[in-house]
């Protein structure tokens, strides 16, 4: 389990330019963070550096005592703006092939499918889902296999208001079991966080 996330003097820059520069956030388990700013201050891209997809201008991302590489591989989850789904798959074998990848089992996968409501569209193609269902679908992997940092970007966006208080009792049950959450948000998040003003 990340027990740390430790962002210092983080500066970043996409196709030639610098989105922002001495960036810090500290996080420890049971907080999370939101970040905020307009579009393409560099929020995204500040969850895919965590995540090791984008390489860092300046600064440093730790996770305590974990090697970064072990930490992103075992130990984060990244769900982003857009689901990365199969249209021609179904529910139940996007389900399936992300938990599998990411250390769930199907038992694990099973429930997550029961706690998000997707049991009875298993056997419907995703692209036959509607904005919502493929949102429930993509977070579903966060319960299928538990890990302790989660970087979500805009994860309430597509939900209505029922799901976007359901989901943010998962959000606190997972900070109340010593995870950490670090989401890019628009409108305010269901949980206690820090707030970060992303901007040049």
């Amino acid at each position: 389990m990340i027990g740390r996330l430790e962002i210092g003097n983080l500066a970043l820059r996409r196709g030639g330019r610098l989105l922002f520069q001495g960036l810090e956030l500290r996080l420890k388990a049971g907080e999370a963070a939101a970040l905020t700013g307009r579009n393409g201050a560099g929020k995204t891209s500040l969850l895919r550096a965590v995540a090791g997809l984008v390489g860092l201008e300046a600064g440093a991302i730790g996770f305590g005592d974990l090697d970064p590489t072990l930490a992103r591989s075992d130990h984060i989850h990244l769900v982003g703006h857009q689901d990365g789904q199969k249209p021609a798959r179904t529910v139940r074998e996007e389900l399936d092939f992300w938990t599998l990848w990411t250390g769930g089992t199907p038992a694990s996968a099973e429930a997550a499918a029961q706690a998000l409501e997707l049991t009875p569209l298993l056997d419907l193609e995703v692209r036959r889902l509607s904005a919502g269902q493929r949102r429930r679908l993509a977070l579903a992997r966060l319960l299928a296999a538990p890990r302790g940092l989660w970087l979500l970007d805009e994860p309430l966006s597509p939900l209505d208001a029922d799901w976007r208080v359901r989901f943010g009792a998962m959000m606190a049950q997972h900070l109340a079991s010593g995870g950490m959450i670090v989401a890019a948000v628009h409108d305010p998040l269901p949980i206690p966080a820090k707030a970060l003003e992303i901007s040049a």
